[in-house]
């Protein structure tokens, strides 16, 4: 894997995490909720979080596999974290914005 595969790779998949708990009812989008039972925003908001790290993860280990891992300072987590919450957006809009009829 190359470095331009890497990075279309992360981008992919955060995408996909950040609109996860969004689209779907199932916790991590793999486990079942009772039948009755719907996720809450808090619920949602917390998954985010889990995913946000975990997508995180996964871009380190790439670049710990690629080559040496870069140190980061605080602004590199706010931005990156205003990015998730931007690619969050349509799936966000999507549950709780868009009119139903």
């Amino acid at each position: 894997m190359n470095n331009v595969n890497a990075v279309w790779l992360v981008i992919v998949l955060a995408i996909l995490a950040a609109n996860l708990p969004f689209l779907n009812d199932r916790w991590l989008g793999i486990v079942p909720r009772r039948a009755l039972e719907t996720k809450g925003l808090a619920l949602r908001l917390l998954e985010w979080v889990f995913l946000y790290f975990a997508v995180g993860a996964t871009g380190l280990a790439i670049e710990n596999h690629l080559s040496q891992i870069y140190p980061q300072n605080w602004e590199f987590y706010a931005v990156t974290a205003f990015l998730f919450a931007t690619l969050a957006f349509p799936g966000f809009v999507y549950r709780y914005l868009w009119r139903k009829r």
